[in-house]
């Protein structure tokens, strides 16, 4: 029997895009009746500990899904053994991990957008300098990937 699907999420600072992305992934996997592992993690030390940044709880919110009790955390090795798959939110995390990923580790690493047809090599929008909009936007964008991996894994 296979091992069922385990996905990391994977940005800078673990504040936006990753906890965005976690947060979409559990709605999704809620909403299909699955119970997948799904965590997010920073390349970053930066934030560790910390919620995520008030607008992407925000917009999380939103669309009805709670991302307020997250907490960053910073990507390590053992990751690339306890998940399936890694995924970076863009080229330079994706690159970080890559550094770091184990020659023992198992999981697939890629890049999320790489899952959305017609989005593919495409870094998922950094809302984190801009406005509200931003935010949206990244949720847009997790959120398909979501739906996509949902349906693919």
């Amino acid at each position: 029997m296979s091992r069922q699907p385990a996905i990391l999420f994977v940005c800078l600072g673990n504040i936006c895009r990753s906890p965005m992305a976690e947060g979409a992934m559990r709605a999704e996997l809620a909403a299909r009746g699955l119970g997948w592992e799904v965590d997010s993690a920073g390349t970053s030390d930066w934030h560790i500990g910390k919620a995520p940044d008030p607008r992407a709880i925000a917009e999380a919110a939103r669309r009805g899904v709670d991302i307020a009790g997250l907490r960053a955390r910073q990507a390590v090795p053992e990751d690339f053994r306890r998940f399936t798959h890694v995924f970076a939110l863009d080229d330079s995390n994706l690159a970080d991990l890559r550094s770091i990923a184990p020659a023992d580790g198992t999981a697939q690493l890629g890049l999320l957008l790489d899952v959305v047809p017609g989005h593919e090599g495409q870094a998922v929008a950094d809302p984190y300098y801009g406005d509200e909009q931003g935010f949206a936007r990244t949720w847009e964008e997790v959120s398909s990937a979501a739906r996509r991996l949902a349906e693919s894994l």
